[in-house]
């Protein structure tokens, strides 16, 4: 569970206002072509939403059509949203490194949880959310 209540207003905002605002450019961390893996679904997913999906895995494969990285720092343009698929155990790294490319927003996915790592996010001055889907929460924009 985030660090706000999931029926938080200022939470609800803050996913409407990533999914909305925060730009169409998403890194998908890890994100590989595995059609099993949440990771491969969700990304299909954000780009039938109109975002346009950036896989970044240590193999650095195409997947849905877009050249992979093997970190968010190989990617040669900017990113407005890390959406971040690893262990809650890797995810602070990564928040770390989505503020340091300049990104705009932080999404960490269902059961990806690290308070502190959503601290420094928060305190660098991006959005983020914690343990939720896009999945779950695209259908609610509407």
């Amino acid at each position: 569970m985030s660090v706000e209540t999931r029926t938080s207003g200022t939470e609800a905002e803050t996913v409407r206002r990533i999914l909305t605002e925060s730009g169409d450019t998403w890194a998908v961390v890890g994100l590989s072509d595995n059609r099993a893996r949440d990771a491969y679904k969700i990304a299909a997913l954000l780009q039938r939403f109109g975002k346009r999906i950036v896989p970044v895995h240590p193999k650095a494969e195409t997947v849905h059509g877009e050249q992979g990285y093997a970190s968010l720092a190989d990617i040669p343009f900017p990113v407005d949203v890390v959406d971040v698929f690893v262990n809650s155990g890797l995810a602070g790294a990564v928040a770390d490194e989505a503020v340091a490319i300049g990104a705009k927003a932080v999404w960490f996915q269902l059961d990806v949880v690290d308070t502190e790592a959503y601290a420094r996010v928060r305190e660098a001055g991006l959005d983020m959310v914690m343990d939720r889907c896009p999945a779950i929460e695209i259908p609610k924009l509407s």
